[in-house]
């Protein structure tokens, strides 16, 4: 597409814009010159966006319902920003050290589980943000369906892998995206909602609820850097029933079903072929199945996650590179919509 000098009008930073302010000629020092549409993504790609919050060591249902499918995510899309969202961390009172902490361990708990800063920007949300936020508890609670937003369509992301519990977050940020497009041009990609295909691992302990960092029972979630007897002693004590036969069936047998799903998630079996091959086994002897399954899983993570919290450093290498590299992309976005708006 050409660009007609008598259509070209300043924008506010001093770029030039032609009439429609789709394209941008920004003049750089040295007289190098260079376009960039602001109606797309940039090359036409898919961009794929999601964020995990630093609070805690991951677990067992973080890793099934989000972190394995973004590794897969890495090798099947173009672009991939995965962010540590700490701003939105402090949507509830944090410990400034305790989250300091917090932000080294996920970032290492990342990296050992496969996410790699070759394939995908990996950063830190509070060293990419152009502008940042301040939030109280309660503030922070309600307007945090509005912050993600802002994250997603800060990149211009075109995809976010969810699961079933953010479906309405998403149908949120597509109203929004729609909104701000319908009143100011096609700004933002409308993004599509990439669903993870395990669903909700359910607590150990209470099978009607997920399982979750801040559950009090301290046998109902399993963490990635458990010790094996630790696993073994939560699965031992995980909730089923009082029928011994393995089945699945999640509406009249929770517990049992819950189990079933974490195993056949760990070894890549179809959950068909799990009930079959657990044929003639008690429920008892079938916790300890599933407990050795998911230390097998989670050995070389815990091995790799020990080593990388030894250099934080090398930590600290990458989520300034990856900080970087989304500052980058949504500096331009940032201020695109300052000029739209009318914002100086």
């Amino acid at each position: 597409m050409s660009l007609k000098t008598r259509r070209l009008r300043p924008s506010q930073d001093g770029a030039i814009l032609n009439a429609e302010g789709a394209w941008v000629l920004e003049i750089h020092p040295g007289t190098s010159y260079r376009t960039r549409s602001y109606s797309r993504s940039p090359d036409g790609v898919k961009r794929v966006f999601s964020g995990i919050q630093p609070t805690g060591i991951p677990h067992l249902g973080n890793y099934l319902g989000a972190i394995e499918s973004w590794v897969r995510l890495q090798s099947e899309h173009g672009s991939v920003l995965y962010s540590i969202v700490d701003l939105h961390s402090i949507t509830v009172p944090q410990d400034p050290a305790v989250l300091r902490q917090s932000i080294w361990d996920m970032t290492a708990a990342l990296l050992a589980c496969g996410i790699n800063p070759e394939k995908s920007v990996l950063f830190q949300q509070s060293q990419a943000k152009t502008a940042k936020q301040k939030h109280d508890g309660t503030v922070g609670l309600l307007t945090y369906p509005v912050l993600q937003a802002a994250d997603v369509l800060l990149y211009k992301s075109t995809h976010v892998p969810v699961g079933e519990d953010q479906i309405q977050h998403m149908e949120l940020i597509q109203d929004l995206a729609r909104g701000f497009n319908k009143k100011y041009g096609e700004v933002f990609p409308v993004p599509k909602s990439i669903l993870t295909s395990m669903k909700k691992v359910k607590s150990l302990r209470d099978p009607s609820a997920k399982m979750s960092k801040s559950d009090p029972d301290k046998l109902a979630t399993v963490r990635i850097t458990d010790s094996p007897e630790e696993i073994v002693q939560k699965f031992r004590k995980a909730v089923t029933d009082f029928t011994s036969e393995v089945t699945y069936d999640p509406a009249s047998r929770g517990g049992v079903s819950n189990l079933v799903a974490i195993h056949s998630a760990v070894t890549g079996l179809p959950v068909e072929e799990v009930v079959r091959r657990s044929a003639g086994i008690d429920t008892a002897r079938y916790k300890l199945v599933v407990a050795d399954a998911v230390i097998e899983k989670f050995a070389p993570i815990k091995s790799e996650m020990a080593k990388l919290k030894m250099d934080k450093g090398h930590l600290q290498k990458v989520l300034q590179a990856g900080s970087a590299k989304a500052k980058e992309l949504a500096y331009p976005v940032y201020q695109e919509v300052k000029e739209l708006v009318g914002f100086l």
